[in-house]
């Protein structure tokens, strides 16, 4: 009993230090967040600030519009986050259930553009957004990620989760008169919550860290998504503003943390059943 006691204080503790690598640039941030600019760089550094400067955090929305490009953000990844569970559980579904010519080749195309970089794909999609017209809008920070790489992990991991269902529940739908929509909206939706949870969460934090497709389409500042933001606190020589970038990420990272706090189970889930069948 002791040992075992001694074994679990012993395993915990083990952990603890292991975590320390990740869990301190945390705290560093939120320490040096109620800091001046000085204090940030001072030797040697304290990660306990001498005075708390709350006003970093009003200063952050004076600055710039930061209160509209956090909305911006959080309107995206949400709206994304939609469509790319829409369109991947119907594509992922059709490919799991549905046999026609060249369905093999469609999945192998699809799991090829994973291996395609995005920054490959800029170029082109700069010069499609150009001719629709879509240049310096949220469009591109929408379609991009719900057609493009993003939307074909979502649908390999949904295509996977269909194929570990029993085909018996769908059988017996279509005895009571389904068809293969009712079927997809009624029996096939419903058992996939868990894979249906973590294609939503990894797709709003994908489009949430979007940095490159924002900076690429998009001048107006009111248009800026955070990444865009952040990189924006800067003073007249192009030089960073520490105390209000940190302050700034503070607020950036709050729903990051909620979401992987509150679903990291169903993220791990779907990794390990994305693989349970072929």
């Amino acid at each position: 009993m002791i040992s075992s006691r001694i074994q679990t204080v012993s395993w915990y503790l083990m952990l603890a230090i292991a975590s320390v690598p990740f869990v301190f640039p945390l705290l560093w941030m939120l320490s040096a967040a109620f800091k001046g600019p000085a204090e940030i760089f001072a030797t040697p550094p304290t990660l306990i600030p001498d005075t708390m400067r709350w006003s970093n955090f009003l200063e952050v929305f004076s600055y710039q519009p930061f209160a509209r490009q956090y909305v911006n953000s959080l309107y995206i990844a949400a709206l994304v986050s939609g469509l790319t569970l829409l369109f991947a559980s119907l594509a992922g579904y059709a490919l799991a259930r549905i046999r026609f010519a060249g369905s093999a080749l469609l999945l192998l195309l699809l799991i090829s553009a994973l291996m395609m970089p995005e920054e490959v794909t800029i170029i082109p999609n700069f010069f499609l957004m150009r001719e629709l017209g879509l240049m310096n809008t949220h469009a591109p920070l929408v379609l991009l990620p719900v057609f493009g790489s993003q939307g074909v992990l979502a649908t390999f991991l949904m295509r996977q989760y269909f194929m570990a269902l029993p085909k018996e529940l769908e059988e017996a739908a279509y005895l009571d008169g389904l068809s293969r929509f009712g079927v997809w909206w009624k029996i096939a939706l419903p058992l996939s919550r868990p894979a249906l949870a973590a294609v939503g969460i990894i797709t709003f934090l994908n489009s949430w860290n979007l940095f490159l497709e924002p900076l690429v389409f998009i001048s107006d500042v009111r248009l800026f998504t955070l990444p865009l933001a952040l990189a924006n606190f800067t003073d007249a020589y192009g030089l960073p503003l520490w105390h209000l970038q940190l302050a700034a990420t503070s607020l950036a990272v709050i729903p990051t943390l909620i979401v992987y706090i509150a679903a990291q189970r169903q993220i791990i889930e779907s990794f390990a059943l994305s693989g349970v069948k072929g």
